[in-house]
C-alpha cells in the first residue's frame, strides 16, 4: 500500500446545506467512521456527557487509508517537518525541541527541522512521538478533518501518538476539547474516568486540578478500562480523565480534537456587543479600588442594569454576525491548488462544472443585493442572481449554462467571480 494517499476518502461535494442545517439522519461519512450505532443516539445520549467505545467490526472500515506507521516514517524523514508539528514525551514529561531538531543543511536556512536520527534514538529509548496538526500536513487527514468539521459543526484538529511497546507518553489528564481516538496500529490500554471539573473551558486546563485528577485516576472506578485494537474508536468528552499505555508492540492512534463551541461562547460575544453601549465604557471613579467590595457595591447595580438592558435588546442577527467571524474560520476549507485553480478560471466556458469549495462555510441572504456571507467577508450580487447564487452555494455540482435565472453570458460572469473569490472550484469531468 502506498504511504502517500492519492485522494481523500470523501467525495468533494460532501457539503452541509448553505444555511448550516442538517439532520443527523443524513449521511455524515466522517462522523460515521468514528461512532458505531445510531448517530442520533450518539448526539442525544453521549455527546458531551458520556464516553463511548466503538469496536472495529461495528464501524465502516479500518483507518489504514487515513494513516499508518509508514506514514509516520515518511513524515519524520522526508517531509521537512518543523516544530511545533512534532512533540516528544515520556511519562508525562515533554522533551525540549533542541533534543530532536537541527539545521536543515545547505540551501535551507531553517534551524528547527526535525532530525530523524535523533527521533529514532528517542523512540528506541521509550519516548512517545506526537505528530501535531496532521489536519494540515497529511493529505488523507486534511480531507477527513474537512468532512468531520462539516459533519460535527465544531472545529477539528488531528494529532497522532506513536508509542513504543510497554510505554506511556502522558499520565492521567483531561482535555479542554472533545476527543475521538482512532486506533491505527498496535494495541493500547485506555482508562477513562468521570470528570473532576465538568465541561472545562479552554482557559481551565487540567493542571489547575492536578491533585484531584491524580486522586480520581487512582481511587475511582473507571467508566472505560479497555484495550483498543486497530480499527477501534473511543469517544472521550472534554473533562473526562484518560490515560493510555502501549502493550506488546508499537502503538499508533489518531487523536481527533473537536474544539467544542459552548454556550459560554455566546456569553462572551454578547458581552462584546454590550460594549457598544457608551454607558458601559465609562471610566470608573478616580482612585477606584476594584478589590474593595464596598466600592464595587456602589458601581455594580448600575453596571448590571445597563448590561441587562443590552442583553435583552441583543438580536440573533447581530450575534450571528460576530460568531461567523469568530468560528467559521476555525477550520480551513479544502486545499486549493493555486496553479490549477488559476487555469480553471482562464478556461471557464459554458459547460464547465463547478461546486462549492469543500468545507467552506457560507450563507446566502436574499435581497437586493443578494449577500453571500463568508467567514471573512460578505460578497454581494444583483438580485437577479439570487436563484443561481443559492444553487452554487448548495454544494451540488452546477454546470455553467444550466444555472437558473441568467443567460449564458451572465452565468459566466457570476461563476468567474466566485472562482476568483475561491468560493467555488471547477470539478474534473
Amino acid at each position: 500500500m502506498s504511504t502517500v494517499p492519492e485522494a481523500g476518502p470523501f467525495p468533494n461535494n460532501s457539503q452541509p446545506p448553505a444555511d448550516g442545517r442538517e439532520s443527523l439522519r443524513d449521511e455524515r461519512p466522517a462522523l460515521r467512521r468514528c461512532v458505531a450505532g445510531d448517530l442520533d443516539e450518539f448526539a442525544n445520549s453521549y455527546w458531551g456527557s458520556r464516553a463511548l467505545l466503538s469496536h472495529a467490526p461495528d464501524l465502516p472500515a479500518p483507518y489504514d487509508d487515513l494513516f499508518s506507521l509508514e506514514a509516520v516514517d515518511e513524515l519524520l524523514s522526508r517531509r521537512g517537518l518543523r516544530t511545533p508539528f512534532l512533540r516528544i514525551a515520556k511519562n508525562g514529561s515533554v522533551v525540549g525541541d533542541s533534543q530532536f531538531t537541527g539545521p536543515a543543511g545547505a540551501g535551507a536556512e531553517v534551524a528547527d527541522q526535525v532530525r530523524d536520527d535523533k527521533v529514532a534514538a528517542l523512540f528506541a529509548s521509550g519516548h512517545t512521538v506526537v505528530l501535531q496538526a496532521l489536519h494540515r500536513t497529511w493529505p488523507a487527514l486534511v480531507d477527513f478533518s474537512t468532512q468531520l468539521a462539516a459533519d460535527a459543526g465544531h472545529p477539528v484538529q488531528i494529532n497522532a501518538y506513536i508509542t513504543p511497546a510497554e510505554s506511556q507518553g502522558f499520565s492521567a489528564h483531561y482535555d479542554v476539547h472533545d476527543v475521538f481516538v482512532l486506533q491505527v496500529a498496535g494495541e493500547k490500554h485506555w482508562t477513562v474516568h468521570e470528570p473532576v471539573h465538568l465541561d472545562p473551558l479552554r482557559n481551565q486546563p487540567w493542571t489547575e486540578h492536578s491533585q484531584a485528577v491524580a486522586a480520581a485516576a487512582r481511587d475511582r472506578e473507571p467508566v472505560i478500562d479497555e484495550v483498543l485494537r486497530p480499527g477501534d474508536s473511543l469517544y472521550v468528552p472534554r473533562g473526562f480523565l484518560h490515560s493510555a499505555k502501549a502493550l506488546g508492540g508499537v502503538s499508533a492512534h489518531l487523536t481527533i480534537g473537536l474544539h467544542t463551541l459552548t454556550r459560554y461562547l455566546l456569553v462572551q460575544e454578547l458581552a462584546v456587543l454590550a460594549a457598544d453601549q457608551a454607558s458601559l465604557r465609562t471610566a470608573l471613579p478616580l482612585g477606584f479600588d476594584p478589590g474593595d467590595p464596598e466600592q464595587l457595591a456602589e458601581e455594580l447595580p448600575e453596571v448590571v442594569e445597563f448590561l441587562t438592558q443590552e442583553l435583552q435588546s441583543a438580536t440573533p442577527e447581530a450575534l450571528a454576525a460576530r460568531l461567523r467571524r469568530r468560528t467559521w474560520s476555525s477550520n480551513r476549507p479544502a486545499p486549493l491548488p493555486p496553479l490549477a485553480h488559476a487555469a480553471s478560471i482562464a478556461s471557464l466556458a459554458v459547460g464547465t462544472t463547478v461546486r462549492l469549495r469543500a468545507g467552506l462555510r457560507c450563507r446566502v441572504v436574499p435581497g437586493d443585493p443578494v449577500a453571500l456571507q463568508l467567514p471573512d467577508r460578505t460578497i454581494t450580487f444583483p438580485a437577479v442572481t439570487a436563484a443561481a447564487v443559492a444553487e452554487l452555494a448548495s454544494g451540488a455540482d452546477c454546470k455553467v449554462g444550466n444555472l437558473p435565472g441568467l443567460d449564458d453570458a451572465d452565468q459566466l460572469v457570476l461563476v468567474r467571480r466566485l472562482l476568483t473569490e475561491a468560493v467555488v472550484v471547477a470539478t474534473a469531468q
